[in-house]
């Protein structure tokens, strides 16, 4: 973000106070800690029992008015902001003076008592005062009835840039990406209670499997190999599951190296978790109850707000099999997915491409995405995936095209993806060699064979029910925010043109 020019003379006055105050004995980088007794918010929280007591607080300053013999500033912590009161009868002239040469967004330490002023605001009347840091950059501030203040950094892509400065300003932006942290540590708590291990596995992986995306590529210069940067978390907790670990789950990065909208970012938070002698039926329970769970710990109750309207997070959810929500949104029969030419000729009809679709269930999946997920507001498990697009999951007994995978959708979005995991060796490999096929046909986010993974198989993995859930999308949806760069604190940004 460049300086204008109004902001290039901000910083030369700034560094003009800096050296200002060097010349008269003060660094304003020296300090290495300020021993704090209070937080803002517990000053303006328990007041009556504070008032009159001598506290030490520290923060930034947000606003200033100086006058001659007394000054009011606000100083804010990550708690809250508080008022603070300085006159020259108690620092003496010298050192009163000395404030002259602070700014907007220096970090000031004082020492003084609680008090109420004559207009009714709590405050600290300061006896006295450290300078902790000097702002070198001008933060974004306006000017109203006399007093400096900031007024919020309002370029999105700004933000983006510079999240240190959206934190600092904006408090909305403060609130769903702390609110973000929340998710994830109200996530763990619950898996954690529910008697699940939380585990590690490689980021750095021979093969990149577990999901439809393409990897990202480094190379290892010790052993002269290249290796993948994950892309998900799933054969790897499978094998642990195979080693007699019951109940385990990783929240971890995983990067997949494909576009960026409102909804993807190439680097992200991904929780998976495997459960031993368990079936899809068990993760739906496992999924209504952690979202119930996580929305009452975030937000005070079972409700998000989607589109001006309140949606109910309380167990059940509503439950439909994908060829029928087709059917019900898009007026396709199922029938007509029984071969390539005809599902083709179903998504011409409804005037969608179909120059690069090679099988039923691709073309199965855009169907839902263009037809049946825009109308999931409500919480929906969409059932029976086709077998093509689900080289992990079991066979639907009743129907070998499909598989036994649901999608849980919120809000019109994608929340969560589980199997009955496929746990049969010769299957897993004839899925396996299929996706070879495919990738040969050109599609580059098949599946890659793993030998080593059917080796694990063959060594017995029991009856398995596995759930992956992206805890930014989760985040998104728990908190209304619009775009997944909302919830990310560095998203993945274009780098600048000169």
């Amino acid at each position: 973000m460049e300086l204008t020019h109004e902001e290039n003379d901000q910083v030369l006055r700034r560094r003009e106070k800096l050296q200002a105050l060097r010349q008269v004995g003060i660094d304003p980088f020296r300090e290495e800690r300020f021993d704090r007794t209070h937080l803002a918010a517990d000053i303006l929280n328990k007041y009556d029992a504070l008032e009159g007591k001598t506290v030490r607080i520290a923060g930034r300053i947000v606003a200033m008015r100086l006058m001659g013999k007394a000054s009011f500033m606000h100083l804010q912590d990550g708690s809250d902001k508080i008022q603070i009161y300085l006159r020259a009868d108690d620092l003496g002239e010298q050192r009163y003076a000395v404030l002259k040469l602070l700014d907007l967004g220096d970090h000031l330490g004082v020492q003084g008592e609680v008090f109420r002023t004559r207009t009714g605001e709590i405050s600290v009347h300061v006896r006295d005062f450290t300078i902790l840091t000097k702002a070198l950059r001008p933060i974004p501030y306006g000017k109203e009835k006399g007093e400096q203040h900031w007024y919020g950094l309002q370029d999105v892509e700004a933000r983006y840039r510079r999240r240190y400065l959206d934190l600092l300003i904006n408090r909305e932006s403060r609130q769903i990406l702390l609110g973000r942290c929340q998710v994830v540590q109200a996530t763990r708590r619950f898996l954690d209670n529910e008697g699940f291990l939380e585990v590690e596995t490689p980021v750095l992986q021979p093969l990149a499997g577990g999901a439809a995306a393409r990897p990202f590529l480094t190379h290892h210069n010790a052993l002269d190999i290249d290796f993948h940067l994950r892309i998900s978390l799933e054969l790897y907790l499978k094998r642990l599951i195979v080693g007699n670990v019951e109940k385990v789950y990783e929240i971890g990065r995983v990067f997949r190296n494909e576009g960026m909208d409102r909804r993807h970012n190439p680097e992200y938070t991904l929780l998976e978790l495997y459960q031993a002698y368990a079936n899809l039926e068990d993760m739906m329970d496992l999924v209504e109850r952690l979202f119930y769970h996580v929305c009452l710990q975030v937000r005070g109750e079972p409700f998000i707000e989607f589109n001006a309207q309140k949606v109910n997070m309380t167990p059940p959810w509503r439950r439909g099999r994908l060829l029928d929500l087709i059917e019900h949104y898009a007026g396709v029969k199922p029938e007509e997915f029984v071969t390539l030419e005809s599902a083709k000729a179903a998504m011409e009809r409804k005037g969608l491409p179909t120059e690069n679709e090679h099988t039923v269930g691709g073309i199965i999946e855009k169907m839902l995405e263009r037809f049946v997920q825009p109308n999931l507001v409500e919480p929906t498990f969409v059932t029976d995936y086709p077998v093509e697009t689900s080289p992990l999951a079991k066979k639907h007994p009743l129907d070998p095209r499909f598989t036994r995978r649901f999608e849980g959708y919120v809000a019109c979005q994608e929340v969560a993806n589980a199997f009955s995991e496929l746990n049969d060796p010769d299957d897993q490999r004839e899925r396996f060699e299929a996706q070879v096929r495919m990738r040969a046909e050109g599609d580059e986010e098949a599946h890659p064979y793993d030998e080593d993974f059917v080796i694990a198989l063959e060594y017995g993995m029991p009856p398995t029910g596995g759930l992956g859930i992206g805890m930014d999308r989760m985040a998104m949806v728990i908190l209304g925010a619009e775009s997944i760069q909302d919830v990310i604190f560095f998203p993945q940004m274009r780098p600048k043109t000169q």
